[in-house]
């Protein structure tokens, strides 16, 4: 039987994976700078974990979540976003008690049942920002600045930042009302999601792909002209100091988000290159998440964003990532006697950091300076009879030609003329 990938999903070859590792290495950096720790949890969780967090009624739960009951009858799910996760890490392992704010970020896979297209899959790689432990604006703005920097500080420039505030639950009351209001004349063309979003979560009539939806909703009331004071306030001082941050951004009074959890700020970048599809990250605050699985009322604000779809907005720019890491070194041995002398010089120039390569089933010089040149080696390190009978090896430079002896002992010095 012939096995195939299965649909949704993807292999990282070779050939790509330098370019995942330069855009996760710059996230862990970047977050590192902001004073953000990781935090790695499980890839499946309790069923409803994601219930009580996401709401029942949301797409992720109701149509996208990959359930699974184990042994023992218990239901898990796969983690189909990583917010939900941190937080119930956050209450578990009392990570509130000690620091009154805890930075926290994760990379890894989540799983989502759902029609695959461009940038979108059914395993995808996530990264993620969680800061638990404070209310204030300011956190708000460093949060999506350091997703704005980071998606910037790749290489893009067709990026926009769009914010709303969605409200706490207290305004959300009569906005909801509102929508229903608005909408009630138009539910006989609404799609039928949109249907049921009516009665259970109004606002995620704001959110729907269909194009009909869509077209109702450019009418709708805006969330805005529903904020109380104090949710006003803090989306005045959260854009304030953006301002000061020089963070350029617009409002959008339409930005929801998908989950039921987010209160007051919402945020999306876009990357204007990639068409309908163009959401490269997104979040905002859920000052309600924590208390809702079973903590106390610890406010927080995130944002997760797919490297998938990051790297095809880099392509599409034509962002340079580098190139697939070539060998440092290729050793090259003439005679039976020079393969057996070199080979623990070999192991510890690997162990000192040295990436060199070396192929045993090549015996002729020509054909092992090939292979070097195959695997773009910048140096060729060449051991005969005559550098095996003075203990030296040559090593040349595979670009210039430019070639020279060096002894084997010591090693460091040989380590420094390769690093040069």
């Amino acid at each position: 039987m012939k096995y195939q990938i299965p649909r949704g999903t993807y292999d990282i070859l070779p050939e790509q994976s330098h370019k995942w590792q330069r855009i996760i290495s710059a996230f862990r950096e970047l977050a590192a700078a902001y004073g953000y720790e990781e935090i790695s949890t499980p890839v499946f969780e309790q069923a409803g974990l994601f219930e009580r967090s996401s709401g029942e009624s949301s797409d992720v739960v109701k149509k996208e979540m990959y359930r699974f009951t184990d042994q023992k009858g218990r239901e898990f799910a796969l983690r189909p976003e990583g917010t939900a996760p941190v937080a119930r890490s956050y209450l578990e392992n009392r990570m509130d008690i000690g620091a009154a704010v805890r930075k926290l970020y994760y990379i890894g896979p989540m799983f989502r049942y759902d029609r695959p297209q461009a940038g979108r899959y059914r395993q995808f790689q996530q990264y993620g920002i969680e800061l638990i432990g404070s209310d204030n604006p300011y956190y708000d703005a460093e949060v999506i600045s350091l997703l704005w920097f980071y998606l910037s500080g790749l290489g893009l420039a067709k990026l926009r930042l769009e914010i709303n505030s969605v409200g706490c639950p207290n305004c959300a009351r009569d906005y909801d009302a509102a929508l229903q209001d608005y909408f009630r004349p138009h539910l006989g063309q609404l799609c039928p999601d949109c249907r049921q979003r009516f009665e259970l979560k109004p606002r995620r009539l704001l959110d729907c792909k269909v194009k009909t939806c869509r077209e109702i909703a450019q009418g709708a009331p805006s969330q805005l002209d529903y904020l109380d004071e104090p949710c006003r306030k803090h989306f005045q001082d959260t854009q304030h100091q953006l301002e000061l941050m020089g963070i350029p951004f617009t409002i959008n009074p339409r930005i929801v988000r998908g989950l039921d959890y987010y209160t007051n700020t919402a945020f999306e970048v876009s990357y204007e290159g990639l068409g309908a599809q163009n959401s490269l990250a997104g979040g905002g605050r859920y000052n309600g998440l924590l208390e809702q699985i079973g903590g106390k009322n610890i406010p927080a604000i995130g944002f997760a964003g797919g490297f998938e779809r990051l790297l095809l907005a880099l392509e599409e720019e034509k962002v340079p990532l580098g190139n697939a890491p070539a060998p440092e070194l290729f050793v090259v041995t003439l005679g039976e006697a020079a393969r057996e002398y070199v080979l623990p010089y070999l192991n510890k120039l690997r162990l000192a950091g040295i990436q060199a390569e070396y192929d045993p089933d090549k015996n002729s010089f020509k054909a092992q300076l090939k292979a070097a040149d195959g695997r773009r080696a910048r140096h060729a390190l060449i051991i005969g009879e005559t550098e095996l009978a003075a203990r030296s090896v040559i090593l040349k430079d595979l670009a210039s030609g430019e070639q020279q002896t060096y002894p084997l002992e010591p090693l460091s010095v040989l380590i420094e003329a390769i690093r040069r």
